[in-house]
């Protein structure tokens, strides 16, 4: 017997980077999961179904069809998102108010739709998706900065609204992982190595973040096994949210 045995998870963004990660690691624990995602060909799950988390419609008829095909809901990993980059003056009001709304208000839509299954669980448990960036302030982040501090406080009002319930609320910010988004961002830059080697250079422990290792932490807050563990957040940044560490 594994700890996620005989239960369903959801991923959100579930079909690349940390997303996809997070399914193989709860898969091989014994988990059924569903992957929402807007481009659900790529997942490896139990059920990939084609979600927008920004639109209620999508994602009410989704966790319905999770139910209706899996049976039950115990485990809601909120881990779609998108980044933004520039400073408070680079980006447009609808810029935004788009990030914003897929970032915070798209773990809202998808809890709120996701409640009354959880509520029926024996092992109830929400993983948020945060970030470093709502932890310590980076360069060229405000926007993306800004959802991510609003996740981290949404966790901690959902986690005391629904301890009661036996919903446990919890969040894990990720440093600067391996992802294809960074990779994309990387490709755009003028020096590709000089950028990633800046990257690495940042976390302490002088590397990028593997998905796996972001899983693994989702994995443990997900479990049954961490029945006291609600309302906090557990960082996998390499030691960047807490060391300063000297070089040379």
């Amino acid at each position: 017997m594994t700890a996620f045995d005989g239960l369903v998870a959801v991923v959100t963004g579930g079909s690349s980077g940390i997303g996809a990660a997070v399914v193989r690691r709860l898969r091989s624990a014994g988990a059924r999961v569903a992957v929402f995602d807007v481009d659900p060909g790529a997942a490896d799950a139990d059920l990939a179904l084609r979600v927008d988390v920004a639109d209620a419609a999508s994602v009410d008829a989704a966790v319905a069809a999770v139910e209706t095909r899996l049976g039950r809901l115990d485990v809601l990993v909120n881990n779609a998102g998108i980044g933004a980059q520039g400073t408070v003056a680079d980006n447009a009001d609808d810029e935004w108010l788009r990030v914003l709304d897929l970032n915070v208000v798209g773990i809202a839509r998808t809890s709120r739709a996701a409640l009354s299954l959880l509520r029926r669980s024996p092992a109830a448990a929400i993983v948020n998706t945060c970030s470093i960036a709502a932890t310590a302030g980076l360069p060229q982040r405000a926007l993306y900065s800004a959802s991510k501090g609003a996740v981290l406080a949404l966790t901690q009002a959902m986690a005391a609204d629904h301890v009661a319930e036996g919903i446990r609320v919890n969040a894990v910010n990720p440093g600067t992982v391996d992802t294809p988004w960074v990779g994309r961002l990387l490709a755009h830059a003028a020096d590709p190595a000089a950028e990633r080697a800046a990257l690495e250079s940042r976390q302490p422990h002088g590397r990028l973040v593997s998905p796996d290792e972001v899983a693994e932490a989702v994995a443990y807050l997900a479990s049954p096994l961490a029945g006291s563990t609600t309302g906090t957040s557990l960082a996998v940044d390499g030691g960047m949210q807490a060391l300063r560490v000297r070089r040379g």
